[in-house]
C-alpha cells in the first residue's frame, strides 16, 4: 500500500512538473508572437565614430524592429576585446570595428564572417583603395569588412606659424619651415613619439618617402638599410624643432597655433563645423628635385560582422546600412570622412567641404601597412626601438639592427 501510495505521489510530481514546463514553454511561444526585439550589439571605436553611430541607428532599429547597442572604445580596448571575445562560442559583439591593419590578425583567429559567403556583392562605389582594405587575401580575395570612415594620414599645419601658402611637397621645404617657427618662439614639427602604434605611424611615411621599407616583396624584413638609416636621422630631426604629444596635445598645439606642422588623421581635426587646421598630403619627396613616393597611411575604419554572431545576417545589413551612401551623407555633419566615390565627387558636398578633396587626392596616393597578422606586435617592438632612439639612448645603427632582429624573430614564428 505504502508502495503504491509512494508511485501515486511520484507520478503527481511530475505531472505538475510537465505542467510547469508546458506553461513556460506557452509563456516564451506568446512573448516571441508578440514580437520581441533582436539586439544587435556593435563594438566601436569611442570619440566621433560612436557618436555617429549613435546619431543614424534609429532608422534602421525601426526598420528592423531591433534594437542597436553601441559599446565605445579606445583602439586597445576595441582590438583586445574583440580578440577575448573571439574565444567564446557565442561572442558578446554582432558588429564590430576594424582598424584596418588589424584585418589580416581578425582573419587569423577567425574573429571576421566572410560576408561574400553571407551573399554580400561588392559596392564598386566605394572609393578602390578603401574597399581593397576589407578583403582577404588583400586586395583581391573575399569581402570580411566594408569601409566606414574614409580615414588617411596627412599634413596639418597652422597657417599663422608656417605663414601663407607653405611649400610642403617635400621634405627638405617642411624641415626649413619647422626649423625657421622654432627661431621665432614656436614648436616646429610636432609628433606622437610614444612606442607602439603612435610613433611608428608617424614615421612610416618619412621612410617611405625616403624609398625605405619595413619588409621587401618576398616578406623579407629589411628595415636595417641605408635608406632607413637616412630617414630616421632625418625623421629626429624634424623632432628636433618640435615636440613629443600624445594625441589631443599634439591637436591641439596645431590648432592654436602653438606648433607648426604635424602628421594627422582628419578624424582628430574635423568636426562637423569643419577643420581646426589648414591640410596638405604627405609629401612624397625628400627634396623638390626627388622621385615620388606613395607615402600616406591609409587608415579606415571598416566594420565587419563577428563569426560567433547570433544574428549574422541582420549583423550584416547593419554593416550595409552604417556604411551606405544615405549615412555616410547624414554623417557628414558630425564630422563624418566618406568612402564614397559618389560623395567626393558631389560639388555640393565639395563647396561645403573644400578639404574632402585633400582626403580624396591623400586617399589615391595612399599606402598599407604591412599586410601581417603579427603587425600589431611588430608596431611595438619597432616603436619601443624608434623610442630609444629619439630620446638618445641608442645610435640609429643599434635602433635598426635591433629592429631587423625582432622584427625577424617576430616574422619566423
Amino acid at each position: 500500500m505504502i508502495k503504491r501510495k509512494n508511485a501515486i505521489l511520484i507520478i503527481c510530481i511530475l505531472i505538475l512538473l510537465l505542467s510547469l514546463i508546458g506553461c513556460a514553454n506557452s509563456q516564451s511561444l506568446s512573448q516571441k508572437s508578440a514580437g520581441q526585439k533582436n539586439t544587435i550589439t556593435i563594438a566601436a571605436r569611442d570619440g566621433s565614430h560612436s557618436e555617429i553611430i549613435s546619431a543614424v541607428k534609429f532608422k534602421f532599429e525601426k526598420d528592423y524592429n531591433c534594437i542597436v547597442n553601441i559599446v565605445s572604445l579606445d583602439a586597445k580596448e576595441l582590438r583586445d576585446t574583440i580578440i577575448d571575445d573571439a574565444n567564446n562560442a557565442e561572442g558578446m559583439y554582432d558588429v564590430i570595428m576594424i582598424d584596418d591593419p588589424l584585418m589580416p590578425e581578425y582573419i587569423e583567429k577567425n574573429v571576421l564572417w566572410n560576408l561574400t559567403q553571407l551573399g554580400y556583392s561588392d559596392d564598386e562605389d566605394f572609393v578602390e583603395k578603401s574597399r581593397l582594405l576589407g578583403k582577404d587575401p588583400y586586395p583581391l580575395g573575399a569581402t570580411y569588412a566594408l569601409p566606414f570612415s574614409g580615414n588617411v594620414q596627412l599634413i596639418f599645419y597652422n597657417q599663422t606659424v608656417t605663414g601663407a601658402d607653405p611649400r610642403l611637397d617635400n621634405w627638405s621645404d617642411i624641415l626649413s619651415i619647422c626649423q625657421n617657427a622654432k627661431r621665432n618662439g614656436k614648436m616646429g614639427y610636432v609628433i606622437r613619439g610614444q612606442a607602439g602604434n603612435p610613433i611608428v605611424s608617424d614615421f612610416l611615411p618619412i621612410l617611405w618617402a625616403f624609398g625605405g621599407e619595413l619588409f621587401d616583396e618576398t616578406g623579407k624584413v629589411v628595415i636595417d638599410s641605408p635608406k632607413a638609416k637616412e630617414a630616421l636621422v632625418f625623421f629626429k630631426s624634424l623632432y628636433g624643432t618640435g615636440a613629443n604629444y600624445d594625441k589631443n596635445a599634439l591637436t591641439s598645439a596645431i590648432s592654436q597655433g602653438d606648433a607648426a606642422i604635424a602628421l594627422g588623421w582628419p578624424s582628430w581635426f574635423i568636426t562637423g563645423s569643419g577643420p581646426s587646421a589648414s591640410i596638405a598630403p604627405i609629401p612624397g619627396k625628400v627634396t623638390p628635385s626627388s622621385d615620388p613616393c606613395a607615402t600616406g597611411e591609409i587608415g579606415n575604419w571598416l566594420i565587419g560582422v563577428t563569426s560567433n554572431s547570433k544574428n549574422p545576417e541582420l549583423a550584416l545589413q547593419l554593416a550595409i546600412y552604417l556604411t551606405s551612401e544615405e549615412v555616410q551623407r547624414e554623417a557628414l555633419v558630425y564630422g563624418g570622412i566618406p568612402t564614397r566615390k559618389s560623395i567626393f565627387k558631389d560639388k555640393k558636398v565639395i563647396a561645403q567641404y573644400p578639404y574632402f578633396e585633400q582626403i580624396y587626392n591623400g586617399t589615391n596616393n595612399s599606402r598599407v601597412r604591412p599586410r601581417t597578422a603579427k603587425w600589431s606586435q611588430i608596431e611595438d617592438v619597432f616603436g619601443a626601438e624608434l623610442v630609444k632612439y629619439i630620446s638618445g639612448e641608442q645610435s640609429v645603427d643599434d635602433t635598426l639592427m635591433h629592429s631587423q632582429v625582432k622584427i625577424e624573430l617576430i616574422s619566423a614564428n
